[in-house]
């Protein structure tokens, strides 16, 4: 295989920190909510619906706004999302209207469901010999900002106050806006294909496969997740601690998902999705360890970590015809499985107690491993399969550079 292009690595670059910026869009609110709360003159629950209704919008509009945006020039459309996080990002930053900023969290959300079905299509694109080293790439701005980004972004509201990190924020997106209408690499929208619309792309085997492994480890994991505080209580082990070993993890699993995912795709998934559901039950053996439990947050961050590369590979190789909308149905799947695995959570810790919930959360990824495994030939084939339709992808692209249609002009 051949070196990517030098644009094409910055476009990488330019992808993974759009990533970035868009999580701590979603994540920064729950990190100042005291001093949100007590600024807008509103509870800490009335407040939560920041996180909530931004989430929320993420899921419902994220398949109907990537079906209406099909048409559009990737190059434009992600320039775009960026403007709009700069715009609601100042609008949250200097509102002091609870419904007028809840407002622009909720736009923000919108914009949010687009980008994150965006991202691993435009980046499969600028490197298809290699597309699962590049999602990795495009995607290892969302975990540096789960691991890294949050607890600085706190630690800077702390010291500047949140209205001001909101605003430094809205600069970043409107800068990185700037720097990828110059840098990024012109990715022409998709062209018209048949069997590219939402229900067709639904009745595809292979990406039934991929969401469906998808929604029970993220059901899985934020069973135990939400409530990882209450877990480790009295444990000898902080929650920040767990949490920021989790996210060290993380990092690693990036790493590892990019170098695998082109290689060998099923047996990374297999190896991720079963290591996800052996930590999550070593939870339940090894609570009472303080060492061991964190030794099973730093295997798990790397689950975690790794397991959006994977899935979003498989689900873009399961319909390179139709990438974003394949995404945008992760994007609603990952949005569903975060909030009902929440609410489950909530409900074994009532009837059952804390103790439960990590055997709950591997049984459910014990079901994506079941699911990943029975998809050989849609979903998660062989290594070889893979190579070949690789092989494939970039003749139809180095076709379609030759003859373009629809081309990204000015944007």
């Amino acid at each position: 295989m051949t070196p990517p292009p030098p644009r094409s690595s910055t476009g990488l670059l330019v992808l993974a920190t759009a990533s970035f910026v868009t999580i701590l869009t979603e994540a920064l609110p729950a990190g100042v909510l005291p001093a949100l709360s007590a600024d807008l003159a509103i509870g800490e629950s009335r407040a939560g619906l920041f996180v909530t209704g931004y989430a929320l919008a993420a899921a419902v509009t994220a398949i109907p706004m990537t079906a209406l945006t099909l048409r559009v020039p990737r190059r434009a459309l992600l320039v775009a999302l960026l403007v709009a996080f700069a715009a609601t990002n100042l609008v949250t930053a200097a509102s002091g209207s609870f419904p007028l900023s809840l407002a622009a969290r909720v736009l923000s959300g919108v914009a949010a469901g687009v980008l994150w079905a965006l991202v691993p299509g435009y980046a499969a694109r600028l490197d298809p010999e290699r597309s699962g080293r590049a999602i990795a790439t495009a995607l290892a701005g969302m975990t540096i900002g789960l691991s890294l980004g949050i607890p600085a972004g706190t630690a800077l509201a702390d010291l500047v106050g949140w209205r001001a990190t909101f605003g430094l924020l809205s600069a970043m997106a409107a800068v990185l806006a700037v720097v990828g209408l110059r840098v990024l690499p012109p990715v022409a929208a998709p062209p018209p294909t048949r069997g590219a619309g939402m229900t067709a792309v639904l009745r595809i085997p292979g990406v039934a496969a991929v969401n469906g492994a998808s929604v029970a480890v993220v059901l899985g994991f934020y069973v135990l997740y939400t409530y990882i505080a209450p877990f480790v209580a009295n444990r000898g082990v902080a929650a920040g601690t767990v949490l920021f070993v989790f996210g060290l993890g993380s990092l690693a699993g990036v790493w590892a998902a990019g170098a695998t995912a082109d290689r060998a795709p099923r047996l990374s998934a297999l190896t991720v999705l079963g290591l996800c559901a052996l930590c999550l039950a070593g939870f339940g053996v090894v609570a009472s360890s303080a060492p061991a439990l964190l030794g099973c947050a730093a295997l798990w961050g790397l689950t975690h970590g790794a397991m959006p590369v994977l899935m979003q590979t498989a689900g873009v190789r399961a319909a390179p015809h139709a990438a974003d909308t394949a995404n945008s149905i992760w994007v609603t799947g990952w949005n569903i499985g975060m909030a009902g695995g929440s609410l489950l959570g909530g409900a074994v810790l009532d009837t059952a107690g804390v103790a439960a919930t990590p055997w709950v959360a591997a049984g459910l990824a014990a079901v994506g491993v079941v699911v990943v495994a029975l998809a050989r030939r849609a979903g998660f084939p062989p290594a070889r399969s893979v190579r070949a339709d690789q092989e494939r992808l970039v003749e139809q692209q180095h076709r379609e550079r030759a003859e373009p249609t629809g081309s990204d002009t000015g944007l």
